[in-house]
């Protein structure tokens, strides 16, 4: 399937889940096709990108470890996507590998994520923390973060100082999850 093929079939993705998994499932027994969907996925202005995001997610969601050849393509530009559909993605992506990285199982994920992917993945994930998002990329990236506060100590302050700084202007979800943040930082100590 050449990329311009690939870039017409996601225009029947949606948002189901069974959409959205039967495209997955397409990657997942296609890895050669996963950097033909990298190149749409970043095509950041284009109204295809964020179907590209979304089945990328979902691939990754079934199995964080097909990431792992595509870390450093990923990384190094998630920063460029911008629109709200495929912003969500990539946070959710970024909680996926941190949750995977700090898990109590032996994982790939925790032999791949170099430290600069994750310098990668706390600087986007900060950027949405502090930008206009909407609450779905904010309460992944607080809890991407929190996560990877535990190897670098100035993560939990900072992101106390925003979450306490935003409290008031934000919805009743990122209240709850800021909440809840807020008292596994204070609890262990970390700030």
């Amino acid at each position: 399937m050449t990329t311009e093929e690939l870039y017409k079939e996601l225009n029947y993705v949606n948002h189901s889940r069974e959409k959205r998994l039967y495209y997955a499932n397409l990657f997942i027994n296609n890895p050669d096709l996963v950097t033909k969907l990298l190149d749409i996925f970043f095509m950041v202005d284009d109204k295809v990108s964020p179907r590209a995001a979304w089945v990328f997610e979902f691939m990754c969601n079934s199995d964080i470890e097909r990431i792992i050849p595509y870390l450093d393509r990923f990384t190094q530009n998630m920063y460029k996507v911008h629109k709200d559909s495929a912003v969500r993605p990539v946070a959710k992506i970024c909680e996926f590998l941190a949750k995977a990285y700090y898990s109590k199982g032996d994982n790939n994920i925790k032999k791949a994520l170099t430290t600069e992917h994750k310098e990668r993945i706390i600087e986007v994930c900060f950027d949405y923390m502090i930008n206009d998002e909407k609450i779905a990329p904010k309460a992944y990236s607080m809890n991407t973060l929190f996560l990877f506060g535990q190897d670098f100590d100035w993560i939990h302050p900072e992101l106390a100082l925003i979450l306490e700084r935003d409290f008031q202007m934000q919805s009743s979800g990122f209240k709850a999850r800021a909440r809840h943040i807020l008292r596994k930082i204070n609890k262990d100590g970390r700030r």
